[in-house]
């Protein structure tokens, strides 16, 4: 399969390119800083340096996949300014659409409501948090998922609360909150694990599950 990364080089989507390559994929990864590319990469990984408001370099990025991932997530720095994931994502979708690009997996945070959701303490804590201490990360998330949400990708969102490093002990619970007992805690090689499977798996087709260990 030829599958296009975005956030790549970052903890969850090195881990996701490693992955994808030991399956015997074909990765494409959207960097935008070179100097993070792996040297282990090396000619194994066709890499497409880009910002995320360069519409042409992400279409470059995106002809000749039949899946991508995004492995994006909001600058956690109070300084930062801008919404540039929520115009990233847009152009990401029209690169999809131009190409015949069906199938979408992102990251999320509880932050996501998902149709299927009921109200839960862990939930509104995690959206409150957001909404109070990080505003302009939270309105870039949300952003960034409505683009997807709304399109008619196949898309599929996997959202978790606390990834930590540390090696996969599995991912014992997943669905949605208020319906399936979602924890916080989630390793990072998890979260890449279960990204990676729903290439295939379309139990989740058009959702946002929550995960944990």
């Amino acid at each position: 399969m030829n599958v296009t990364v975005f956030g790549a080089t970052g903890a969850i989507g090195s881990l996701i390119v490693a992955a994808l390559l030991d399956r015997g994929d074909h990765v494409t990864a959207y960097v935008r800083n070179p100097a993070k590319v792996p040297a282990s990469w090396a000619d194994r990984v066709r890499v497409v340096v880009g910002e995320m408001n360069d519409a042409a370099r992400i279409d470059d990025a995106v002809a000749g996949s039949d899946a991508v991932i995004s492995a994006l997530g909001p600058s956690m720095d109070r300084h930062a300014v801008g919404l540039p994931l929520v115009g990233g994502t847009a152009h990401t979708v029209a690169a999809m659409h131009a190409h015949g690009v069906a199938r979408f997996i992102g990251h999320g945070t509880p932050s996501i409501v998902d149709t299927r959701d009921k109200p839960t303490a862990q939930s509104r804590l995690t959206g409150l948090m957001g909404r109070m201490l990080l505003p302009r990360a939270y309105q870039e998330l949300l952003g960034m998922s409505r683009h997807i949400m709304d399109s008619d990708l196949e898309w599929t969102i996997i959202r978790f609360t606390a990834p930590k490093d540390g090696p996969a002990k599995g991912i014992n619970r997943a669905g949605f909150y208020g319906t399936d007992r979602i924890g916080f805690a989630v390793t990072r090689a998890d979260i890449a694990a279960f990204t990676v499977a729903q290439l295939t798996d379309t139990t989740y087709l058009r959702a946002a599950p929550a995960i944990s260990n």
